[in-house]
């Protein structure tokens, strides 16, 4: 519009100066009264022709400015992570690729290394996003002040970063260079008003050692930070050959996990639990025991890790509760069901309404189950097993405290969270006979039990002597030590003598 506007302003006094004036005076020509001579309106359009030219040209080389501009920001946020402006996961693989096709020299390396940060996650969810920016934002700077100059660092997403050395002289100089970045992200980072701790898991990968290809390479740098992550803390861990078997070892063992969960693969076992007192069965802890194929019987300390890391626990939970509750339908009313569950359910705030749905399905009355956590898995989000398990228990379901006393509960802990019954851990009451200290503990927690109107019970007892001292110290309940019992084993044990079958294991 404003360049119509200027044409046509200066055709129009073109025009206006053409009729007052004669522009191209005409000798031969009778005395002009203001008239348009054909030469002076052919004049004033080819100005207004020139003037809209002129407009067009000047708009568009504005839109090739604008298309330039466009471009350039395009192929920057294809080759650069906005947050921190480093190299993303495109610049990063075109860079190792262009490494890899310049073999370093005789004794030197590539090293790809890739970070994970600890802790990030938790400032995400305690302080929100704006302050986990900003402490990547940070981290970002960090990791390019701990590596040399010619090194590239890229993010490749989330909190996981990568960094590309070319020619180092070898093993040590990529642990000398991982050494510097995890002691570089050692001090907290200030945030949002406060500082945090993180730190970083590295996984090491090295050119030509572990390869040339670039995908390969990478896999391998993210394999071996999964085993540093294992570590809880800051560590750096380099690619091993075995580490990918064990990888590809664990991937099968997730495939077959979740073909056999709903099959008859998976079996549950019933540990038996006596009353001191009475001699009488006081209830059954389900065991899970799978019958693998290939690599025979495992059992929880195999299945569970592996169903954790897959995001089985809920269906394997389900399937197995379920079957359990069937089971313990067929006992005398008075025999209780001890499921144990996985850390992961704290986190699940649907995990309440599923198991009064198994119940029902069952017709088991919730009093006849009780759920056992651990007491590390407490003391670590004691929030969330309040949120959790809270609700299950208003319901009647009992809740117990398994493997008491190798954890950091305290008596803050067994106040606010609402027990039922505590389960002294079996390594302190097999130790009972030859260890004064621990008979001491295992005294000393049996008494804090009783004192906070718990019921107490003991695991993995062994012998007579066992029972014994922890009948005198006022132990309530005891599990023996002899291997779980099939379905049908367990309701026939309803009609043997329980302290026999005790002694007996």
């Amino acid at each position: 519009m404003s360049d119509a506007a200027l044409i046509s302003s200066v055709v129009a006094a073109g025009l206006l100066a053409a009729w007052q004036f004669d522009i191209f005076p005409n000798e031969t020509a009778n005395v002009r009264e203001g008239v348009l001579e054909f030469d002076e309106v052919f004049a004033v359009c080819a100005l207004g022709f020139a003037l809209f030219s002129w407009t067009r040209m000047r708009a568009q080389m504005r839109e090739v400015r604008r298309r330039r501009a466009a471009e350039a920001e395009a192929r920057a946020l294809a080759f650069e992570d906005p947050l921190t402006g480093l190299p993303n996961r495109r610049q990063f693989d075109a860079a190792l690729k262009h490494a890899l096709a310049a073999p370093p020299g005789a004794d030197a390396v590539h090293a790809v290394f890739m970070l994970d940060l600890n802790g990030f996650k938790r400032i995400n969810d305690l302080h929100g996003h704006p302050v986990g920016d900003e402490a990547l934002i940070q981290t970002a700077h960090r990791l390019r002040r701990a590596v040399r100059e010619d090194d590239m660092v890229a993010r490749l997403g989330g909190d996981e970063f990568a960094v590309l050395a070319r020619h180092l002289s070898g093993a040590e100089a990529a642990t000398g260079l991982a050494r510097r970045i995890i002691d570089m992200l050692g001090p907290p980072v200030t945030a949002g008003g406060g500082e945090h701790q993180m730190g970083a898991g590295i996984g090491i990968a090295l050119a030509p050692l572990d390869g040339t290809d670039a995908e390969a390479l990478l896999r391998k740098a993210d394999v071996a930070l999964y085993r540093a992550k294992a570590e809880g803390v800051s560590a750096l861990r380099f690619f091993e050959p075995e580490m990918d078997q064990n990888i590809k070892a664990r991937d099968r063992l997730e495939r077959d996990l979740r073909a056999a969960i709903g099959s008859a693969a998976l079996e549950v076992l019933y540990q038996p639990s006596i009353g001191l007192g009475s001699g009488r069965l006081a209830g059954f802890e389900a065991v899970i025991l799978w019958r693998h194929p290939e690599l025979g019987a495992l059992d929880a300390g195999r299945i569970i890790p592996i169903a954790e890391a897959a995001g089985l626990i809920p269906s394997l939970t389900d399937d197995l509760l379920s079957r359990a509750c069937r089971e313990a339908v067929r006992w005398d009313r008075d025999v209780i069901l001890s499921f144990s569950i996985s850390p992961v359910q704290l986190r699940d705030r649907t995990f309440g309404l599923r198991v009064m749905r198994i119940l029902a399905d069952a017709g088991l009355p919730p009093p006849r189950l009780e759920l056992q956590i651990t007491e590390s898995a407490v003391v670590a989000d004691l929030d969330g097993a309040q949120q959790v398990l809270g609700p299950i228990r208003a319901s009647g379901v009992k809740i117990a405290l398994n493997d008491f006393g190798t954890g950091y509960s305290s008596l803050y802990h067994l106040r606010n969270f609402k027990l039922d019954r505590i389960k002294i851990d079996r390594s302190l009451v097999q130790a009972m006979g030859s260890n004064p200290q621990s008979a001491a503990i295992v005294r000393a927690l049996v008494g804090l039990g009783a004192g906070l109107g718990l019921t107490v019970a003991a695991e993995g007892v062994q012998d007579l002597q066992q029972q014994t001292m922890l009948a005198r110290d006022g132990c309530q309940e005891v599990q023996g030590d002899a291997g779980p019992l099939s379905a049908d084993a367990a309701l026939d044990l309803m009609y043997l003598d329980a302290s026999k079958t005790l002694n007996a294991g």
